[in-house]
Parts: C-alpha cells; structure tokens; sequence
C-alpha cells in the first residue's frame, strides 16, 4: 500500500511533521496544509509540497483534496487552558476547519479521513481504564470542539458515505514537542525548567495521572487505521494503558518542585486499547521511562 498520495494538515506541527516523514519514507507523494501558527517551516519535510493555508476558508482548500486517496487531518488549536480563555477563536480553528476538510473530501471522492481526536473528550469520568462506549463529558471548549469533529466524521461516513475514523490521543510526547508557550506538555516544561535551573512548576497536588503516548507510536497509529476496515467514524483509543502522576514525571527529570494553583482538567486519564489492538492491529511500543533518559542526555540534563 506505498505510493499512495496523502494529504496532511497541520504537517507542520509537532505529530504531523512526524507522520510526514513516515509516509514519505514508505513512498507516499504527500502535501501538506497547515497555516503555520503553531507549526514550524523548520519541521517541513522537504520531499513533500507544502501550501500555507488557512482551513477555514473551504474555496482556498478545495482544489488541493483531488486526486488524494488519504487526509490525514491533524492541524488543530490544540491545549485545555487557552480553549478556556478564547473559546470563539479555537471553535473557529477546531470545529469549522474541520468541517470544511471533511467537505473537500467528500467532494474529492478520497479513500479515508484520519481524523485526530482527543482523549480530552472524556472529561472527569468515574471509572478507569477510558473506553470507547462511555459517554463523553468534555470539561473545556478544546474539548468538546474535538469531540464536535469526531461527531461530524461519523456524520458524513453515515450520510455522505465518505469513510472516516477518529484516533483519540492520550497526552502525546516525543521528538519535536513544544518546549514553550501554551502548547507545551508538562514533560516538555520540567525540562526547559530544569536547564534553566528553575523550579518544575506542578499544577495542583501534582497527583493527576496521565497516559502518555510516544509519538512515533501514534505515527503508526494513523497509517494502521489509514489500512484498515474502519469507516464508519469509530473513535479508538491510542494510548498506552498506562499512567504516571505529574510528580512522578516530574520525579523522572530529577530536580526541585514548586506547586501552582490548580486548573479545569481531568484528574486521570487511562486508556483501554483493547479496541485499536482488535481493529488497528495496534499497540504500543515506546515507554516514558525508556524515552526519558536519552531525551534528558540529548537536553544535557544529569541528575
């Protein structure tokens, strides 16, 4: 299934610029679309055709879904806290850029659409692990628009007959991961803190538990549902069954701790994968604490 010709939004930012480079190196013709306000032109894959591109103007986009047999579409505002400061803004970016992709590719006739979802839509749940059947209670505006978008690929699979599926990412890290600004993780943060000699600033008790997702991981994550006999818009799990407190990440990087005043997050997320095992063939294969210490040597962190 190589020599396929792919488009990717957002294939500036931090996991689309790594799905690029995938799927350039198994031999797809790719374009990218993003509008590089939160991507970076250093992050472009130079084999694949870059157009600078605002989403949300459909007539500007339109021409670029022909002849494309997969969309993969990442581009997004993406993070809880700065949805919650301008909901109207990151509604914009989220919801109706992402209705008019699956517009272009319904009219272009396109194989699939990959659409990636959040594990944000899950919001404060009562039991663990996450599964795909619960019902979803977003707590922030980020949340609820990428939820908005999962609704909408099941929608246009059930009425336009346009294949989807959405892929839910839990808290993803990795190689070209914002080090700065609202879209940092808090991985990426303890450690600009910890070479600046600053102290690691926890949210909170510190004591929220996330599942942690590799990037390259996630990578194989799109291609595999790209490949498979999802169509429908089902969500799926991507994420590692397994979760860290933010004191015990921050605990991985080594350092002293100061303590913020809490925020509107989830207290816990949790993957089920069982789903992406059965319908993907997925798992995955990276774990933090093997990551960890050769990004804190490349950083030049030593405890």
């Amino acid at each position: 299934m190589t020599g396929k010709k792919c488009l990717v939004t957002g294939g500036a930012g931090f996991v689309g610029s790594n799905l690029v480079d995938a799927l350039i190196e198994r031999g797809d013709e790719v374009i990218i679309l993003d509008n590089l306000s939160t991507g970076k032109k250093e992050n472009l894959n130079v084999r694949a055709k870059f157009v600078e591109v605002d989403l949300r103007n459909l007539e500007d986009i339109k021409s670029y879904f022909t002849g494309i047999d997969f969309v993969f579409h990442l581009a997004a505002l993406a993070r809880v806290q700065p949805s919650i400061v301008d909901p109207v803004t990151y509604n914009d970016h989220n919801v109706n850029s992402t209705l008019n992709v699956l517009v272009a590719a319904r009219d272009a006739k396109v194989k699939k659409v990959v659409y990636s979802a959040s594990s944000s839509a899950y919001g404060n749940q009562t039991q663990m692990p996450l599964r795909e059947d619960m019902t979803p209670h977003p707590i922030s505006p980020y949340a609820l628009q990428k939820y908005i978008g999962e609704e909408y690929c099941r929608l246009f699979s059930e009425v336009y007959e346009l294949p989807t599926v959405c892929l839910r990412y839990f808290n993803v890290y990795g190689e070209r991961m914002a080090t700065n600004g609202a879209y940092a993780c808090a991985i990426a943060i303890f450690c600009q803190q910890r070479i600046k000699n600053e102290p690691m600033t926890i949210v909170g008790d510190g004591e929220q538990r996330r599942d942690n997702t590799y990037v390259g991981d996630v990578v194989r994550a799109n291609i595999l549902a790209s490949k498979s006999d999802v169509r429908d818009g089902t969500p799926i799990n991507i994420g590692t069954g397994k979760n860290h407190s933010v004191n015990e990440m921050a605990d991985m990087i080594g350092g002293p701790k100061t303590n913020l005043p809490p925020r509107i997050e989830p207290k816990e997320t949790l993957a089920d994968n069982s789903r992406a095992k059965e319908l993907l063939g997925w798992e995955p294969e990276m774990e933090l604490e093997k990551w960890m210490p050769e990004y804190k040597r490349e950083l030049g962190i030593t405890n």
